[in-house]
């Protein structure tokens, strides 16, 4: 078995717009090609064997989705199953094994022969593409009886989800904001989260947001400046100095007497901190290990009492938690090794963040907890005697929390908020000791100890006792404000042909308002109409870059099939979608093979829009027509026929429509009408005579009418869009010369240029030459047809060829487009010149007076120069 293709979803996608996160792979089952599960003895029982929880499964979440994603079982495999199916489902298994609760996934047959589709859910890209390779070759060993070492497999899964993923702090405001739908981005190579979009975006870093001041981190950083503020504002805080060698450490010792702490000046979450040190050998080994942090080491008095953490978020209190250092009490016959590995039974327990509480691990410094008492990982403790493995409680070293938030007292409250403000934290831990904190601390002798940005929320969303905490919701009511939103307005379009040019139209209506506007096309990415990529620039990455960008407040993104196949949408949801048209185009490509297939994965972007957003569909096309069914936004339809039925019903029911109508552009409303104006005044029509781009109109108008714009000031903008190199690049640039006309477009399919033929037969020329190439990763039908329309077209052909000739040979696609072009037309004059820039020339050089021009062109940035130059010429 080998994996032909392997694809990352990122998005809403062809194989699901609900489940963003997807791996899609094609594997060749080879030498077990059409075999079912069935048909390998014993198959059943290895799998089984070697995944004991497929079949059953272990924990509450697992139970959970077993109803709505059933297990795999024994019985199911014995009875017959597609090998892809189970390379899923252990695709599944491992990914969960190692701590990552997937569960969706699918597989089907592809059109080769013996190949398969394995659709699966990931956690982390980089654990579910290492997940697929793993699956396919577990099964091929199960299949082939061979030995399987699962252990490795796990490990290295586990340690990509412990790299990547995102922390327990970070996933619960992550989590928080996708419940509120609002959208969430991870920036490229770092930790930080983008919530919402564009202008209204914000961001956080584990538990610091973009509000947190700068100038409050440094302080509370610096554990001497910290206690410096306490202490001034009435905060009781432990006696304590500074110290940078032994010397220092015996004058703080005679000063402040054992037993005392000690810890890293610049340190964080109980990294080099030693408590309760009570002899000179125990202070020696707390300096060490305080310098491995920092040079200066704080020296501080001991405080007696419980470890508390307060969270303090936008200056109130939002909860406390009581610490405890990871422990074991002894039972009279285990060792203190044997204990450990008891309480590391314990199911809540995992690696790192991967569960509610952290294994413990008996490091040196618990071997020297353990020597300072006289024991070792060997000695078995009386029964009821508790030891404490760790100097501190944090729950990353294995300590516990208990939930305390309704037991603290008024004084203790104000005091966690007082201690906030005074630093200066919008997201503020507060570590205290104190015998009882439902007592006001300064009548327990306690103190405030540390002050911490960016706190740990584990100990709160998940405690080992007590109520569990939502405190990422305050941090999101922060963060937006009731009232506040973390989105900007979405118009995504799609289709075959005429997405850019809508796309365009649309951008230059909203940005006529005074929109900030960020843009996506196929030529590149535009912000405030400033072109700051070049190239196609209509997958899920350029969609993200507009987005992303934080002087955006409208974004009009041109979505292509390739980037929905590639990786999915690059956004979840949107406001407006808009489907120009579904044609043959690209068929072939990307296991896409019919044009029923095609409109499926065009509909993947209305499929995105909100319940209360609109589609805005071609009625005249059957398969965008039928697309209504599967949707469950609100509907809008544009025709070029003002007596289409389907727009008759659909607006008798009370639809919002636009149709060409007896010259306008006429919006449909129940029983009303609103004529936007005549479509030969919108210059992008050239007079009326540009039908595909009344229909782009029809299109644009459409959908920033149902977006809340004014029909006079569509009809203004659409009146001062005015086609050009710069405006439109390679769509109708016309350019007018003493002798002859020369026209730029990209019409490079069938249906378009049937369009363009339309176009062409309403222009009066004593001549019409075509310049025009065929693409190699076209289907050979697809070529034959471009090329009989084109023959009909023009009475001369200029044949060149791309760049890029895509799969085939100059000399393959030139017998090709020439048998297309002769179809119809067997005397039809055709000159070959392979290069694009020589075949202009050419045309430029001998084309007879009153001609028309068309440059079907692939090479629009130096096409437009050499026009440009052309024009300075003559």
């Amino acid at each position: 078995m080998k994996i032909i293709d392997l694809r990352t979803m990122r998005g809403p996608s062809y194989w699901s717009v609900k489940h963003y996160k997807l791996i899609v792979m094609k594997v060749d089952l080879e030498d077990f090609a059409n075999m079912w599960s069935d048909a390998v003895p014993g198959l059943d029982a290895r799998i089984m064997q070697l995944f004991p929880a497929m079949s059953q499964p272990q924990g509450a979440e697992a139970k959970k989705y077993a109803s709505k994603y059933p297990p795999l079982t024994r019985e199911q495999i014995a009875d017959g199953e597609p090998l892809g199916h189970l390379i899923r489902h252990v695709a599944l298994e491992i990914q969960r094994l190692a701590g990552m609760p997937v569960y969706w996934g699918k597989s089907y047959p592809a059109r080769e022969e013996g190949v398969e589709f394995v659709v699966f859910s990931y956690q982390e890209e980089r654990a579910g593409r290492a997940a697929a390779e793993a699956a396919v070759q577990i099964v091929e060993a199960l299949c082939r009886e061979q030995e399987v070492n699962l252990q490795p497999i796990i490990d290295e899964l586990h340690e990509i989800r412990e790299d990547e993923f995102f922390g327990p702090s970070t996933w619960s405001i992550v989590a928080e904001a996708a419940s509120r739908n609002i959208p969430y981005i991870q920036l490229k190579n770092t930790s930080i989260i983008q919530l919402g979009y564009g202008c209204n975006q914000k961001r956080i870093q584990a538990t610091t947001s973009s509000k947190t001041s700068y100038f409050a981190v440094e302080i509370a950083g610096n554990k001497n400046r910290t206690k410096a503020m306490l202490h001034d504002a009435g905060v009781p805080v432990p006696r304590g100095t500074t110290v940078y060698s032994p010397v220092g450490l015996q004058d703080a010792v005679d000063e402040l007497g054992y037993p005392i702490v000690t810890k890293p000046l610049d340190g964080n979450h109980g990294k080099g901190a030693t408590i309760k040190i009570k002899t000179w050998n125990e202070a020696l080994a707390g300096l060490k290990a305080a310098q491995e942090y920092s040079r200066a080491v704080i020296v501080e008095k001991y405080v007696e009492g419980d470890d508390y953490r307060l969270l303090v978020v936008n200056g109130k209190l939002i909860a406390a938690a009581k610490r405890t250092p990871a422990a074991v009490t002894g039972d009279g016959t285990r060792t203190i090794q044997e204990l450990i590995d008891h309480v590391n039974m314990d199911p809540r327990r995992g690696v790192g963040h991967e569960k509610v509480l952290t294994q413990i691990k008996a490091d040196q410094h618990t071997l020297d907890l353990l020597a300072g008492q006289g024991l070792a990982l060997e000695s078995v403790l009386p029964a009821g005697t508790t030891v404490y493995l760790k100097s501190t409680a944090n729950l990353s070293t294995g300590g516990t929390a208990t939930d305390v938030t309704d037991l603290v007292d008024p004084y203790n409250v104000l005091l966690a908020e007082r201690v906030a403000g005074i630093i200066g934290l919008d997201i503020c831990g507060i570590d205290l000791l104190t015998s009882d904190i439902a007592i006001p601390l300064n009548e327990t002798n306690g103190a405030v100890i540390e002050v911490n940005a960016a706190p740990g929320f584990r100990m709160h969303i998940s405690p080992t006792d007590g109520l569990p905490r939502n405190v990422a919701a305050p941090v999101l009511d922060m963060l937006f404000p009731a009232g506040s939103t973390a989105r900007i307005p979405i118009i995504a379009i799609s289709g075959t042909n005429g997405k850019t040019t809508t796309t365009r139209l649309i951008a230059h209506i909203v940005a006529a308002k005074g929109y900030k506007v960020g843009f996506t096309t196929t030529d590149g990415i535009y912000i405030q109409n400033k072109q700051l990529q070049k190239g196609d620039c209509t997958g899920g990455q350029s969609a993200e870059f507009v987005l992303k960008d934080p002087t955006v407040n409208y974004a009009v993104l041109e979505t292509a099939r390739g980037g929905m196949l590639r990786s999915g949408l690059g956004f979840h949801a949107c406001d407006i979608a808009v489907v120009t048209n579904v044609a043959a185009d690209h068929l072939g490509m990307r296991d896409i093979h019919t044009l029923e297939e095609m409109a499926a994965v065009k509909a993947v972007v209305p499929r995105t829009v909100q319940k209360n957003g609109w589609a805005v569909l071609n009625a005249d096309d059957d398969l965008v027509y039928g697309m209504a069914k599967t949707l469950e936004c609100r509907v809008a339809f544009f025709s070029m026929d003002e007596n289409n039925p389907r727009i008759r019903e659909h607006v008798e029911q009370g639809g919002v429509a636009a149709v060409y109508e007896e010259g306008y552009v006429t919006i449909y409303k129940n029983s009303y009408k609103l004529r936007i104006d005549r479509a030969a005044e919108f210059p992008i029509t050239f007079g009326g005579r540009a039908g595909f781009n009344i229909e782009n109109s029809l299109a644009a108008a459409l959908a920033t009418y149902l977006a809340g714009f004014e029909k006079d000031d569509i009809k203004t903008a659409l009146r001062t869009f005015v086609p050009s190199a710069t405006k439109t690049p390679g769509r109708m640039n016309v350019y007018r010369f003493p002798k002859f006309e020369v026209i730029v477009d990209y019409a490079h399919n069938t249906a378009g240029i049937e369009k363009f033929a339309e176009f062409l037969d309403n222009t009066t020329a004593t001549r019409k030459i075509g310049i025009v190439s065929g693409l190699g990763d076209r289907r050979e039908e697809d070529t034959l047809g471009f090329a009989r329309v084109a023959g009909r077209t023009f009475d001369e052909i200029i044949l060149r060829q791309d760049r890029d000739l895509r799969g085939k040979t100059a000399a393959e696609l030139r017998e090709l487009m020439t048998r297309g072009l002769r179809l119809d037309k067997a005397d039809l004059p055709i000159t070959y010149i392979e290069n694009e820039m020589e075949a202009i020339d050419h045309v430029l050089a001998t084309s007879p007076e009153g001609s028309v021009i068309v440059l079907l062109t692939e090479n629009i940035s130096d096409t437009i120069k050499k026009l440009e130059a052309y024009e300075q010429s003559v």
